[in-house]
């Protein structure tokens, strides 16, 4: 039976990890490989994606094992350079399949393009003007993408939006569209120009200025659920402490921050990892954070009857399968590790891993504190910035975690010790 649970998958070596993944996921000799030597993507083709090249920039890829959503177990490649957060939301995934694992849903995938109008006579007149020939913009939106129309996609609906602003009124029009299994960036932006002189017609003059998608992505939303129990978690204390450390995040938007930042760790991880675009999924979960009047958890906590920690997360998520730079050879194998098959699954593991991430910070917070696990792993930076190699990075490492001194210099002098031993 194959299963995402699996003990003690950090002291596997790197081969014994990547064996397991490949039969996990029903990876080639190729796909493998890639994970393998790190080198996915090609100068060549790294050329083609951005302006002046000069080479291409490695971060790690983890797994973070143990999860189950819906009743399926996955594997969760994660890319990330910060310590212990891999280790976290593993551990917090262990957690919540004691409970039953986690639950999701999510919205269809539609993204919203602005166009923007200023200078317009009677903005109001407007507005009503442009929503009554809906059909009419409709269309030249979805002439611009036959195929997008032919498998269910396209834009599906107007909204316009009066807004006051410094500079005076502004008539917004929001196209929404449903970009299947795209993140849609593209898409959306060529009908936001190809309606806008259109809407400007209808308006009756005025003058277009933007005509752009917004990463506020409101229509797009993902969430999970799940119950991690009291006795697995440690007790009743540790359920208050982590309640009381969200009542903290609700109460004060220094302290959200972080908690916010705690839960796009995974978030981001797993959105790098799938070649998504990590600034837009970033920056459109903390602006729905603030959209309700004040900045808030993208995070519930709560205890039920049995006092039980019950947690829940609602947040964007514009992530696709296809398109973009999920055509880099290391974000094709990882989607294939994932197994996921829709943009809307993958949204809803994004909700998932945030939720795992956020449990295993406020649980750590909430007891030993967190710098325990996360120094334990950053240690070892240390040892190797301090010269160690192989097996002294890890008695290098567990000197100066015991001695509470993660320090380069410590690291230096413990280091300086045992090769003078040998």
């Amino acid at each position: 039976m194959r299963t995402s649970r699996i003990a003690n998958f950090y002291k596997l070596n790197l081969d014994e990890r990547i064996r397991l993944v490949k039969e996990f996921s029903g990876l080639s000799d190729e796909e493998a490989e890639v994970l393998r030597s790190s080198r996915g993507l090609k100068l060549e083709d790294a050329n083609r994606m951005i302006e002046n090249v000069v080479g291409a920039f490695s971060i790690p890829v983890g797994i973070a094992v143990n999860f189950l959503i819906n009743g399926k177990d996955y594997l969760i490649p994660m890319a990330i350079e910060e310590p212990s957060v891999v280790a976290a939301a593993s551990n917090a995934a262990r957690i919540a399949r004691e409970g039953g694992g986690f639950h999701t849903s999510s919205t269809e995938p539609i993204m919203t393009a602005q166009v923007q109008l200023v200078g317009v006579e009677d903005p109001s007149r407007a507005r009503t003007e442009i929503l009554s020939r809906k059909g009419e913009i409709l269309k030249i939106a979805n002439d611009c993408d036959p195929v997008l129309l032919s498998v269910g996609g396209g834009a599906k609906d107007l909204e316009v939006r009066l807004i006051d602003s410094e500079m005076g009124q502004m008539v917004i029009t929001h196209l929404l569209v449903d970009t299947r299994d795209a993140m849609g960036a593209n898409v959306v932006n060529t009908m936001a120009e190809a309606v806008a002189p259109k809407i400007r017609e209808i308006a009756a003059g005025g003058t277009v200025y933007l005509r752009i998608i917004s990463n506020l992505s409101v229509h797009r939303l993902a969430r999970s659920w799940a119950v991690f129990p009291s006795q697995v978690l440690g007790g009743e204390d540790v359920v208050d402490g982590i309640l009381y450390a969200h009542a903290f995040a609700v109460a004060d938007p220094y302290r959200c921050a972080t908690h916010n930042k705690g839960i796009m760790n995974g978030v981001v991880a797993v959105t790098q990892a799938t070649g998504n675009d990590t600034r837009a999924i970033e920056a459109g979960a903390h602006a729905y954070a603030a959209s309700k009047g004040g900045y808030a958890p993208l995070t519930c906590w709560e205890k039920n009857r049995q006092g039980d920690l019950v947690g829940s997360i609602e947040i964007p998520a514009a992530a696709g399968i296809i398109g973009g730079a999920t055509r880099h050879p290391q974000a094709k194998v990882n989607l294939k590790i994932l197994g996921v098959k829709t943009s809307r699954e993958l949204g809803e593991v994004l909700a998932a891993v945030g939720l795992a991430q956020n449990l295993a910070a406020l649980r750590a917070l909430a007891t030993v504190g967190i710098q325990r696990g996360h120094m334990s792993l950053h240690a070892r930076n240390i040892a190797v910035m301090a010269g160690a190699e192989g097996e002294l990075v890890d008695r290098v490492a567990e000197i100066i975690v015991r001695e509470r001194k993660i320090r380069v210099d410590r690291a230096r002098e413990v280091l300086e010790k045992m090769l003078a031993r040998k």
